[in-house]
């Protein structure tokens, strides 16, 4: 169900378009346009960036990883150029290409919400006429292909070791850089630079079949620039989330794009006179303010999951393993009322059903216990994470309860993040 119509075309027409295409994204089984639902496929809970996480710990990529970076190398160029053919753009949204309009709301966003928030000094005239004078270097670049605009690793699906393409509703026409400059350049992946060195040059190689008469060099010189305005994009997504609404795990992800940052400002030079946007650039990499978020970097997170048994235990993507699995399904379950069969556990009918039970409590002094105690302990020992799951039949009632009580309790007593997911409700 999504209440955006709009959004719900574009999705929908790119889905069955690719589809048509054999490109692997999730099937629509029907759909009801009217009413704003759909049903489409499970492709199940393993992204990209799940193994990224998992494999890249220690900044090396493995043998599995390359090879599913190589099969959406392979992949990408089918999306861009070949279903893009007789794609119809009309149904495009928000925008159906990727033109100075678009350009400009993104280095906007990044001027409002990263360069103010972050504290960045700069001239606001001489920044804007860079940034026409940007947004006119990069308008150079061929644009009649299929932009598919957020083309990173989370928006990447693993299933059967096989890559599986998701969030594409937001493409629009536009320059081949973009797409590949997003998955090589996504922060939190931190792909080394040669390996994305050498995954820009598969990925060129694949294009050749498609587009024969392509320059390489050509096409790296405005491929370095949509790397710029890529990570300026994301950047002022992250100080969006992070500075201006407070949610503090976007700001993890900016330590990652300004050492992305500065390895672009170091080894490539633009083929365009952008003297403030530089400077302020620069400022970026050397900016106290954010050097004192890298060195908080290393914090507690604990993860709390509601889930159920029917779907499996949550996948572990913090590459840690450990942590508790709690089994909820002996304390008595509200599900077996009419009552409580449409509620959940963050309703208060149902809180107070479970309050009123002393089963439940005595659940809760155990599971508490143990928690506290891996806290304080992760805390002394400056471990980053910690995951801690309740489950039950349904995932709806129980499990979610005792997520939110476990939660608050968390928050009372100690300085940590918190990560609170409850996978059967979507949030």
């Amino acid at each position: 169900y999504n209440a955006d119509k709009a959004e719900n075309k574009a999705f929908l027409y790119f889905a069955r378009h690719f589809k048509k295409h054999q490109l692997p994204v999730p099937e629509i089984f029907a759909s009801d346009e009217k009413n704003d639902i759909y049903l489409q496929e499970d492709l199940g809970e393993n992204t990209l960036f799940s193994y990224i996480e998992t494999d890249n710990r220690n900044g090396d990529f493995s043998g599995r990883l390359e090879g599913y970076y190589k099969q959406v190398l392979k992949w990408l160029p089918e999306f861009q150029v070949k279903a893009a053919q007789d794609i119809n753009y009309e149904y495009c949204y928000p925008r159906k290409r990727f033109d100075r309009q678009s350009m400009l709301w993104d280095l906007n966003y990044f001027k409002y919400y990263f360069l103010k928030l972050a504290d960045i000094p700069f001239d606001e005239e001489k920044l804007e006429n860079d940034f026409n004078t940007f947004m006119d270097f990069l308008s150079e670049a061929p644009d009649h292909y299929f932009l598919y605009r957020d083309f990173q690793s989370r928006n990447i699906m693993i299933k059967d070791e096989k890559p599986y393409f998701i969030d594409f509703q937001g493409g629009r026409q536009g320059a081949l850089q973009y797409d590949i400059a997003s998955l090589l350049y996504d922060a939190k992946a931190n792909i080394p630079q040669d390996i994305r060195d050498k995954f820009l040059e598969i990925y060129l190689e694949q294009l050749q079949n498609y587009i024969p008469e392509l320059n390489k060099h050509k096409f790296r010189e405005y491929y370095y620039g949509f790397v710029l305005i890529r990570i300026m994009q994301a950047m002022g997504a992250y100080g969006y989330r992070g500075f201006f609404e407070g949610k503090k795990h976007f700001l993890q992800s900016i330590p990652f794009a300004v050492a992305n940052l500065k390895q672009l400002l170091d080894n490539q030079n633009l083929p365009v006179h952008i003297p403030e946007l530089t400077y302020a650039l620069k400022a970026i990499t050397h900016s106290q303010k954010l050097q004192s978020i890298s060195a908080g970097q290393k914090h507690l997170t604990v993860e709390l999951n509601s889930f159920s048994y029917k779907r499996g235990i949550p996948v572990d993507t913090s590459g840690h393993g450990g942590g508790f699995v709690f089994d909820c399904r002996p304390l008595p379950n509200p599900g077996r009322y009419e009552a409580y069969k449409d509620l959940t556990g963050n309703d208060t009918e149902v809180i107070n059903f479970l309050n009123d039970k002393p089963e439940v409590h005595k659940f809760l002094d155990h599971t508490w216990a143990l928690t506290r105690q891996a806290v304080e302990n992760y805390l002394e020992r400056g471990f980053d994470h910690l995951t801690v799951n309740f489950g039950c039949t349904g995932g709806q009632h129980r499990s979610v309860y005792m997520a939110n009580f476990i939660a608050n309790r968390i928050k009372e007593m100690f300085d940590v993040s918190i990560d609170l997911r409850h996978r059967e409700q979507n949030f």
